[in-house]
This record gives structure tokens, sequence and C-alpha cells, in this order.
């Protein structure tokens, strides 16, 4: 009841996983990665060992094919298991065991594994991996993007409930003090994968480096709508500059990635102001 897609960038040294099932709180199962080292997706009946144990493995130097031989050799049941996984250099493994339900199976291509069960039919598994191989960006957009695939292709047959994005890179969390660059969950939604990208839109502007073409100076029309939009919510302090209110403005709303040297803003910030509460 579930589909996902696993995959790694070479050039960012980024390892995710992007899955959807008709499911409560998939990402809490199904997503395993670590930087340096590898990713895994558990899902059928899923074996959540499988996600530490292969890690592990693979962390002692053992492939993507080695770690799944090894993870699915001794468990009882492994026919109803199906798993998905990614090595430290991009070498791709999957396994559907033959007691999944139908329709059930896997693809490996190039730095990618794509893996479903329960599905409308095989074209979900194939527009991923058609789409992950055909389009560009970061990871996660990619791993994205397949997943919008998967559904638009047929997806889970009984349905849509949550989504999860799970995406590790060396120092790449919150403040550089772990690898969870980007993780992301969406436990019950009626259109959970629209959801996922959403969330994902606001990660990237809470947490991305500003695009210094997105950085202007703040004075004439800029000025003017600022000071009017820090009016509109509340952050109009008049013993204050007016950048000084727009600093208070980022640090309430945890924009501290966002903000710039004096009298400058991100217009990306801007363009969020004037949507807010609208």
């Amino acid at each position: 009841m579930t589909y996902s897609i696993v995959g790694y960038d070479p050039e960012e040294k980024e390892w995710g996983i992007a899955v959807q099932s008709k499911f409560l709180g998939v990402g809490s199962v199904v997503p395993f990665a670590k930087a340096g080292v590898g990713a895994v997706a558990t899902q059928s009946y899923a074996n959540t060992s499988y996600g530490p144990h292969a890690l592990q493995l693979m962390e002692e130097g053992k492939t993507a094919e080695e770690a799944l031989d090894i993870i699915t050799r001794d468990d009882p049941e492994r026919p109803l298991r199906q798993v998905g996984l990614i090595d430290a250099c991009g070498n791709p493994a999957t396994f559907t065991g033959e007691g999944c339900y139908d329709w059930a199976g896997g693809q490996t291509g190039k730095h990618f594994a794509a893996q479903g069960n329960i599905l409308v039919d095989e074209q979900t598994v194939k527009a991923m991996a058609d789409t992950f191989e055909s389009t560009t960006g970061s990871l996660a957009e990619r791993l994205l993007h397949a997943l919008e695939a998967g559904q638009e292709a047929g997806g889970d047959s009984r349905g849509m409930q949550s989504a999860a994005l799970l995406v590790v890179k060396e120092n790449g969390g919150y403040g550089g003090f772990n690898d969870r660059y980007i993780d992301l969950r969406v436990d019950d939604h009626a259109s959970p994968i629209k959801e996922l990208k959403r969330i994902y839109h606001l990660h990237q502007l809470y947490f991305k480096e500003s695009d210094a073409g997105r950085v202007v100076l703040l004075e004439g029309e800029i000025h003017d709508e600022v000071e009017r939009e820090l009016t509109r919510l509340g952050y109009a302090n008049e013993k204050q500059s007016l950048y000084q209110n727009l600093k208070d403005y980022l640090h309430t709303e945890n924009f501290e990635m966002r903000e710039q040297e004096e009298n400058y803003i991100d217009l990306d910030v801007l363009d969020y102001m004037k949507n807010q509460g609208r």
C-alpha cells in the first residue's frame, strides 16, 4: 500500500527518500538515511529493522545489493517485504517479495531505486523512474516530482493518506549540527503529496540561503512596501528604525537564515509578508 523512490545526488552528496501511502504517518516507518552511507525505504509489512541494519552494513563497506541480501536472507516473512536501497556510491538495489499484494514491483536505474505495492499497475513505478531520470534540480525536487508522477500514473490502489520526504547531507541539518537536511512529513491528509510540496517550499523559504540576486536595498518603493507590511502585521515600533522593526519580524517569524546586513532585505521574505494573513 506504499510507493517510494530512493535517490542519490553525487554532486551535492545527498541521499534521500520520498514516499506516499494509504497509511497513517508513513514517514515514521519507511525512510532511513545517513549522510555518507546511504538510504533505505522499507515497506509492505515493513520490517523497520531493515533501515538501521542496512545502513550499518553499508557503513561497513557493503554495497546496496550485498546489504539487501543480508537483511532479507533470514527474515521468515521475507516474501511479504519490499525494500529499496542506495549505498554510499549511489548504487541501487530493490526487492519485492513474492507474497506482496498486486501490483507490486520495483525498478532501479542510475542513482535510484523505485518500488511500490498494492498499486493500480506497474505504471506508477515506471513513471517515478522515468521522471527521476529526466528531471533536473535538487535531489529533493527530483524525488518530489517523481512521487507526484507516480500518483498521476495511478498510485496506491487504495488511495492517499500520508507522504514524507527525507534528505540527508553532511552537516546539512539546522545549524549544521546533524545530517538531517530535509525531514518533512504529512501524516494524514486528503492530498498528502500536494501538502508535502507546499511545506517543502516553506522549508526552502525558511532555511535555504538567500539568492544574492533577490537581496535589495531598503529604499524607495521597497522601503514603503516593507513599512506598510510591517505596520499591517503589527511590527511598526515608532521608536525603532525600519530595519530594526524588520529584524524583529525576521526573528519572531523564524527567518534568521534570510536576515541580511543592515538596510537590506530578501525579496522572497517581502513576498511572503505580502501574502501573510491574507
